[in-house]
């Protein structure tokens, strides 16, 4: 694997990887969620066969990236930077997308602002993803508890936008119980959780408030008709408490020839809880290129 980095057009500094060789049939370009990291993608990176092409990077402001500037940490943005990725690392060639949660949402945006691009798009993974409809969530808890925790989340999240860091704590330990709760189902991989609690440790706090407001405005369900006739999977947890299944259903409901799969007792971080299903879902995809 190769590691390095890229600028953008409004000089944003990203951290990219890309494995594979590079004169493959197809390259698989892959998008992580919201303050996670490009590493969200490493056990199902891991399972591809070898001979596919793989590029991943950090959204900016998040992993390894460097802090995005007021006014640019938002879903729009990182639709722009997944399309001009594209352009420098794979000029020509067909491409596989594939977004986990705010990922997902960022190929949706992509759709709407580049769909020129989708000609050369033969396979899209959307992972425990949403059109919409996230500016209450429900965390899976009943009414009225789900409402206070929003009213908590919306004061910090004005916290957060006031806040000079560059990331969000130092250490990662007392977000460990938080982050398993919110982010993953039932018996989670200690280490698993430990590597989520550290990405989001490491984003830019500003910038997470920010998405967050993005992540609110995101409505995108009429744009998924510009995926329509792409081959498709659509895989989510029954146990996720940020994007819930309903979400994969309206998803899927737009895109009825795209396959539908859940997984009961992952929670939203299925590309690590399922890794080896997300793989082969994903593999079956690139299969369908013709050589």
């Amino acid at each position: 694997m190769t590691g390095t980095h890229c600028t953008t057009g409004d000089g944003a500094r990203l951290r990219i990887a890309e494995s594979g060789p590079p004169d493959a049939t197809i390259t698989a370009v892959f998008v992580h969620g919201w303050t996670l990291a490009h590493r969200t993608w490493d056990d199902v990176v891991a399972r591809l066969p070898d001979d596919v092409r793989t590029l991943r990077f950090d959204l900016r402001g998040q992993g390894e990236s460097a802090p995005a500037e007021p006014g640019s940490a938002n879903i729009e943005r990182c639709a722009d930077d997944l399309a001009e990725l594209i352009a420098a690392r794979v000029p020509s060639g067909r491409i596989l997308l594939a977004g986990h949660s705010m990922g997902g949402m960022t190929i949706m945006a992509l759709a709407e602002r580049h769909p020129q691009l989708l000609s050369r798009v033969s396979g899209v993974a959307l992972v425990a993803t949403s059109a919409g409809d996230l500016r209450e969530p429900g965390y899976l808890l009943p009414g009225p508890a789900a409402a206070v925790f929003n009213a908590g989340e919306r004061v910090l999240r004005k916290r957060l936008a006031r806040s000079g860091g560059r990331r969000l704590a130092r250490g990662s330990g007392w977000l460990r119980p938080g982050i398993r709760w919110l982010l993953f189902g039932t018996r989670p991989n200690r280490e698993h959780v430990a590597a989520a609690a550290d990405w989001v440790a490491q984003c830019n706090p500003a910038n997470m408030a920010a998405y967050r407001e993005s992540l609110a405005e995101h409505e995108r369900q009429a744009v998924l008709e510009g995926l329509a006739g792409i081959p498709a999977v659509i895989l989510a947890g029954t146990a996720d408490r940020l994007t819930p299944v309903s979400h994969a259903e309206r998803i899927a409901d737009a895109l009825p020839e795209a396959e539908l799969v859940l997984y009961p007792g992952a929670g939203h971080m299925v590309p690590m809880e399922r890794a080896d299903e997300v793989a082969h879902r994903i593999a079956g995809l690139l299969a369908r290129v013709p050589g």
